[in-house]
């Protein structure tokens, strides 16, 4: 029973999630408008995921954590391009080959621990000038940057049975994304709170209660212990289930990442109004096509006198042979469609 409650709690979540990107891809998640995004950038670079080792990480095997992550953020690079071509909305997106450290050292300028409507991250700030010359020398229209980084913040994470929780201060890798063009204007980032409330998930929790040794000791106090690096690398290798709880091949952490970025980066600029231009020409108000006497699809005058009834015997008259009229309010000499 309690196996069925945990397969349908999952169920619920994950069509929780899917209704929330489909709502979240009608806003405006961009600093700028849509359509001046998609009109600038057609090439899109995305830089190596950088591993912010200064920030707030405080695993006592810190030095051993940072290479782990860090060769994770390269294993998965490849399918965070994949999903931004499959949006259609770049000409190109390319996978920048650099060494991450070396290249986030020369871009970055500080960082900032943000609490935005309730939501606490770490965002950072580029070198203009560095960052202009990078998107140049590698022919881009603008650059995605993508920091993972150590934040400590109070959470309320419950046991596997749900029937005990603990609130207290955690310590997370969490994942942040910005897309900057050649002045050093952010266009894009993430998190962003423009059109809704964003449900930002940490990329990994490092630590844990443990709600099993209290338990067994019949203790009030839970403790919060550090996770294994055994442990946190099987976490982030862990495949995500579809639907349908089969088993595919994307990791679920990063992929519940790059699937919610790449909704909010995914964006379709609004066509004119079928019927407003024609061949770069305007058409006619219905004012002027109204006019008495004047029908909108052929533009021939309504005075015309219809033809007469054609006898059985008799061969119809070629249309050369009747001339139209000449009236008063003569129409256009080009064709318009009607409205």
């Amino acid at each position: 029973m309690f196996a069925r409650s945990v397969l349908m709690i999952r169920f619920v979540v994950g069509l929780l999630f899917v209704a929330g990107t489909m709502l979240g891809c009608a806003q405006n998640h961009f600093n700028i408008p849509t359509e001046n995004f998609a009109e600038k950038v057609k090439v899109l670079g995305v830089a190596p995921i950088f591993m912010d080792a200064d920030s707030d990480i405080t695993h006592p095997q810190k030095d051993l954590l940072i290479p782990l992550i860090s060769d994770l953020n390269r294993k998965y690079e490849p399918l965070f391009v994949r999903k931004l071509q499959s949006t259609g909305n770049f000409y190109a997106v390319t996978l920048q080959a650099d060494e991450p450290r070396q290249l986030f050292n020369s871009l970055v300028a500080r960082k900032e621990k943000r609490d935005d409507a309730g939501t606490q991250y770490n965002k950072y700030f580029w070198k203009n000038d560095a960052l202009s010359a990078y998107i140049k020398k590698n022919r881009l229209d603008a650059v995605m940057v993508i920091v993972v980084s150590g934040l400590t913040k109070t959470s309320k994470i419950y046991s596997s049975n749900l029937m005990t929780s603990l609130e207290t201060d955690f310590n997370f890798l969490t994942m942040t994304a910005q897309i900057v063009g050649p002045d050093g204007t952010i266009m894009w980032e993430y998190p962003n709170f423009r059109g809704r409330l964003l449900p930002y998930y940490p990329l990994i929790n490092l630590q844990y209660p443990d709600f099993s040794e209290s338990e067994a000791n019949v203790s009030r106090k839970t403790e919060v212990r550090f996770k294994t690096l055994d442990g946190i690398r099987r976490t982030l290798e862990q495949k995500k289930s579809d639907l349908l709880f089969r088993e595919t091949q994307e990791p679920e952490n990063y992929g519940r990442l790059f699937e919610e970025m790449t909704s909010l980066i995914k964006h379709s600029v609004d066509k004119p109004a079928k019927g407003a231009e024609a061949d770069g020409k305007t058409l006619p108000t219905p004012d002027e096509s109204q006019k008495p006497g004047v029908t909108p699809g052929n533009l021939v005058p309504a005075s015309t006198p219809a033809p007469a009834a054609e006898a059985p015997d008799q061969l119809p008259v070629p249309d050369s042979a009747v001339e139209a009229p000449t009236s008063p309010n003569s129409a256009p000499s080009e064709i318009v469609p009607a409205r």
